[in-house]
């Protein structure tokens, strides 16, 4: 893969993330790719779903499983536009992807180097490849777009 290529797939889990923004859900967006192509797609739903699991990474594993016809999504890359959280990596290890790309770093719940390092963890049978830093200020200038609409709304009601 080049640097193209994670630029074009972190742009479409971007998209994902916009859609999340625009239905007021927290901003993250995932695809998951096989042989250069997406097979799954997500975006945060836990707000309309309630439903604390419906994060982008678990929605677009569980999409691209489907596409797959298997739990094991062996040489699949999935595209985050935040670094997943240790829900996210474990599922991710579980189902075996391949490598991680993520754009921005989670001081608060990243499980990809941030607090935890649950792909890379010695003692689990799989490890996955980390990417980090791709679409990284496009990707944090949303969260930061969101949370800030989130302070104003909330001023609006006290």
């Amino acid at each position: 893969m080049t640097i193209f290529d994670h630029q074009y797939f972190m742009a479409q889990a971007f998209k994902e993330a916009q859609r999340a923004f625009d239905e007021e859900e927290v901003p993250i967006g995932a695809v998951v790719i096989k042989d250069n192509r997406i097979i799954g797609r997500g975006h945060n739903r836990t707000e309309s779903l309630k439903d604390a699991t419906a994060h982008a990474e678990m929605i677009a594993i569980t999409s691209a499983a489907g596409v797959v016809g298997d739990w094991r999504l062996d040489d699949c890359i999935l595209y985050c536009t935040i670094e997943p959280c240790a829900m996210c990596a474990g599922a991710a290890v579980l189902s075996r992807i391949k490598t991680i790309v993520f754009g921005a770093c989670d001081s608060r719940f990243g499980a990809c180097g941030s607090i935890f390092d649950v792909p890379t963890e010695k003692r689990l049978n799989h490890r996955i490849e980390i990417i980090s830093g791709v679409m990284e200020k496009e990707s944090m200038e949303l969260m930061q777009l969101f949370f800030h609409e989130v302070r104003k709304r909330k001023e609006k009601i006290n």
